[in-house]
């Protein structure tokens, strides 16, 4: 099994990959760099179906598979990186989530219902990473990751997304913050993403710090 390791290093965080006669698949784009006989696939032409879900979703229809034996060290961020194990559920994962997993994690695309798509300003079209099976992936986030787990019939209300993934038996949908509807104005929160479970979904309750700078820096006028 590969061994997924996450690196802190000047304040960038960055992960290494180990493999031993293994195959993984990163983000395209990911690679920093590799050492060891390690060999590179990327598929030349992809579906009609992939292409279109990609550029619809603003998700990269290449993801390369590495396999072989060595070290790969892929990109830094100063964000993060979450490494969890998929043990036959199937996970969706929000735009731009996805990092790298073993060769037998499937990756697919899954489409949100109209409504949702168009309440959670997406447009008519809303798709996001389906991953499923068995093996270790990992995703990119925005500060620590906490994991919390719904039972049956129980709610998580969200303003924001900072919710990077879910089980796929987590219902997901968005609707007022408030019963009545002129609360909507007075409460602060003008809609709300809400998950029910039974399942599990990954949280980013905040940000680290440079990376909460970074975005502020980004955001001031020039």
């Amino acid at each position: 099994m590969a061994r997924f390791e996450v690196q802190y290093l000047e304040g960038m965080r960055f992960v290494d990959i180990h493999l031993e006669h293994e195959m993984v698949r990163c983000e395209s784009g990911a690679l920093n760099y590799l050492r060891g006989n390690i060999a590179v696939h990327s598929q030349l032409i992809p579906s009609v179906g992939s292409l279109v879900s990609s550029l619809v979703a603003n998700e990269s229809v290449y993801r390369p598979t590495y396999a072989g034996t060595g070290v790969i060290t892929l990109a830094s961020s100063l964000g993060g990186f979450h490494v969890f194990e998929l043990k036959g559920e199937s996970w969706i994962l929000e735009k731009g989530s996805y990092w790298a997993s073993e060769g037998s994690v499937e990756l697919q695309f899954f489409r949100e219902r109209l409504l949702t798509s168009l309440w959670a300003g997406e447009g008519v079209v809303y798709l996001q990473t389906r991953v499923s099976g068995q093996g270790k992936l990992v995703v990119c986030t925005k500060g620590p990751v906490e994991e919390m787990e719904l039972v049956e019939g129980e709610q998580l209300v969200v303003e924001g997304n900072c919710v990077i993934g879910r089980t796929q038996s987590v219902k997901f949908q968005m609707r007022r913050p408030t019963k009545n509807f002129w609360g909507r104005f007075t409460s602060g929160e003008s809609i709300v993403r809400t998950y029910r479970g039974p399942g599990k979904v990954l949280l980013n309750p905040t940000m680290y710090w440079r990376y909460y700078m970074d975005q502020q820096r980004k955001k001031s006028p020039r």
